[in-house]
């Protein structure tokens, strides 16, 4: 239907079928049961994979091959997976994607133009000869620097960027992203001008409804349900300055011809009061089913997708204080003793580990997870939830240390399905769970229900800041998730999904709070950060004294845009890397770093999935510039200093574990100039 209602409009289709499509969707459009079986090998040569794969395709063709160009429809070009060079290289693999999509697009040899696509650092690892290639790159990107390589290997190709992105995509706990509209409509200007195709992503923002918003790595970044974007036409349907801007350039491209009215937005903006909702059932009373398991087991292992899990065993008699470890947590873990609440292990924070008290035998340990979107970009998209390996209690005793593997749980699982959330509410009330249930302090985690009155119908936000943690559903509608730490207060709710009068709303809230109060407002809070610590890492506690220390290498680095290897005199072992700037390339003081590696012995990049910064003397937080961009894997992100304050700039990482590395690689922002790159440096290894 979307296809043929763009024909309509006399626009073309590029279909983008994956399997792997990422947009920041959870694993990256891959389905969750694909981890039921545990070993599976996901985009590459795994034959589960690519027979599911190829089934999947298969469907997707049926509906949509008939509707190529060369079957009179709009289709023109279909697209072989997505950005492999970010994942890895395997050609072998992107040719069967290749040859799976020719079997069920192609009749007879004839069929759509396909085309991979990728970044200039990393289009040649799977760039394949018989396919068209693009390039991705965001705004203010040096576009002659994004398409020189390609230039040179097919000087005669059409230049495309498949992805310019308008802004970028938001995360729980960081700063809203924006991206300037000048350097946007100036790079897209430039682009008409040399005669570049582009595709704006995103043109229109949007949401990730339900528990459909991933997460970034390495760590776990999860994204926010608001896909907003700061795209030129916004998450509900109105068009921004940063709209009118674009269309007063592309004027001039539109062959003299006057530009089309712009549609009215689809539905007026509305608001309602205060409401405060009613504690309808605890989280226990909202479980469907319980599994009894000698270790404990992952969502996928027992068959769910989404939602939350109590974890509950039986402890021995500790007499003194202990440490509780959980390998791993998927996601946010609270922990309770005898259904009080003791504290909380945050994924998002890389915590493991947290103190409990003398606990005496029999006493209930329980842990309630609550999944949030599985990892979207890179390798660590097989992504489990739940518990994923064991629990463990270690305490001293007799002078030795001792150690309990935690075993025996009876576990009670929790779907995140609407139809099953809303039917369980139904339900009679339950009094002997709830005398049982885990509570922090006068707070019971569970689902609070209730009503609003509209007068008339029309889009709305609802404002979520004086709940926990969780997810929201209007008129059996799952608008998505909401945390209190933002920056995204408020939910979308569209109109469609409302009615004049009475609606009904739910709030499943992991957390619990004291104060079930929420209200629509007529526009939306992207930007309000509640954190409980700074997300900045300047604790003055975590610098190292540099002075005692003997760089591994110090001196100047190359001017200009582009990766360039950093070689040490001799290979350096230790778990910290410490990077201090002394000047930059422009004379100022602000010094901006797109992403760094560092080489083992051999040459090759050591993995970043443990990768954390552990301290940062400097940090803009005007657009998320902190440390740990350094290593999200996206190169159009970037850690940049505050201005003024002044050299040396220190930067350090936790690699996680001791590396022995031999050089480091570095990438400057990718604007024209690379604006606050580094000239002179030292770096340790510690």
């Amino acid at each position: 239907s979307f296809c043929r209602l763009a024909q309509k409009n006399g626009m073309y289709i590029i279909v983008r079928p994956g399997p792997y499509v990422c947009a920041e969707w959870e694993m990256g459009g891959l389905p969750w049961w694909l981890l039921k079986k545990k070993d599976i090998r996901l985009r590459e040569s795994d034959p589960y994979f690519m027979e599911r794969v190829e089934i999947f395709e298969q469907k997707v063709a049926e509906q949509l091959a008939p509707l190529t160009i060369q079957n009179g429809g709009p289709i023109i070009m279909v697209q072989v997976e997505n950005e492999y060079g970010s994942y890895g290289e395997d050609k072998k693999y992107v040719g069967q994607i290749r040859d799976v999509l020719r079997k069920y697009w192609y009749t007879n040899g004839r069929g759509p133009a396909l085309f991979q696509c990728d970044w200039a650092s990393n289009f040649e690892k799977n760039g394949l000869e018989d396919l068209i290639w693009t390039m991705n790159f965001g705004t203010g990107a040096n576009i002659d620097a994004q398409f020189k390589r390609l230039g040179e290997l097919r000087p005669d190709a059409p230049k495309m960027c498949s992805e310019f992105w308008s802004g970028w995509f938001d995360k729980w706990g960081a700063r809203h992203e924006t991206r300037p509209a000048k350097d946007m409509v100036a790079g897209i200007d430039e682009m008409l001008s040399k005669g570049i195709s582009f595709s704006l992503y995103m043109t229109h923002g949007g949401t990730s409804f339900g528990h459909w918003a991933g997460a970034n790595s390495p760590g776990f970044a999860p994204d926010v349900t608001s896909y907003d974007y700061d795209a030129p036409i916004n998450e509900y349907g109105q068009v921004t300055p940063k709209f009118w801007e674009l269309r007063k350039m592309m004027e001039k491209y539109n062959d003299g011809k006057r530009m089309p009215a712009v549609p009215k937005a689809p539905m007026p903006l509305v608001s309602f009061p205060k409401v405060t909702l009613t504690q309808a059932k605890t989280m226990r009373q909202l479980a469907t089913r319980q599994v009894k398991s000698r270790d404990v087991k992952t969502f996928e292992e027992m068959d769910m997708g989404w939602g939350s899990v109590f974890y509950t065993t039986t402890l021995p008699e500790i007499s003194q204080p202990s440490l509780l470890t959980l390998n791993d947590a998927h996601d946010y873990a609270q922990i309770f003793i005898n259904s009080e609440y003791i504290g909380k292990i945050d994924r998002v924070r890389n915590e493991k580990t947290l103190m409990l008290p003398a606990v005496k035998a029999g006493s209930q340990l329980t842990i309630l997870v609550e999944a949030m979107g599985r990892i979207n970009f890179g390798r660590a998209i097989k992504d489990f939830k739940g518990i994923t390996r064991n629990v463990t209690i270690s305490t001293q005793a007799g002078g030795h240390e001792l150690i309990y593997d935690l075993k025996d749980w009876t576990i009670d699982l929790m779907p995140d399905e609407t139809d099953t959330i809303l039917s369980r509410l139904k339900l009679p009330h339950n009094d002997i769970a709830l005398a049982t249930d885990v509570k922090n302090g006068s707070r019971y985690p569970g689902a609070y229900v209730g009503t609003f009155n509209l007068r008339k119908v029309g889009d709305t936000f609802i404002n979520m800041e004086n709940f926990g943690k969780g997810q929201v559903y209007v008129n059996g509608h799952a608008l998505g998730r909401f945390w209190r730490i933002g920056p995204q207060q408020t939910l979308y709710c569209p109109g469609a999904w409302l009615k004049k009068g009475k609606n009904e709303i739910v709030v499943l809230d992991v957390v619990g709070t004291d104060n079930p109060t929420l209200w629509g407002q007529d526009r939306p809070e992207l930007d309000k950060l509640q954190l409980e610590k700074s997300n900045k890492h300047n604790n003055i506690g975590d610098k190292p004294d540099l002075n005692s220390m003997t760089p591994v290498f110090a001196g100047a680095l190359k001017d200009g845009n582009g990766w360039q290897t950093v070689r040490f005199d001799k290979s350096a072992r230790g778990r910290y890397l410490a990077i201090e700037i002394t000047s930059n390339q422009d004379g100022k003081d602000v010094s901006a770093v797109a992403e760094l590696y560092l080489q083992n012995t051999d040459g090759q990049r050591i993995s970043r999935e443990p990768w954390t910064t552990k301290y940062a003397d400097s940090e803009s937080d005007m657009g998320n510039h902190t440390g740990d961009k350094v290593f999200d894997l996206q190169e159009s992100t970037y850690w940049q200093t505050i201005p003024g304050s002044g050299f040396p700039h220190l930067l350090v990482i936790d690699l996680g574990s001791q590396q022995t590395v031999s050089a480091l690689d570095y990438l400057p922002r990718a604007e024209q100039g690379a604006p606050g790159s580094i000239k002179n440096v030292r770096v340790f290894m510690y």
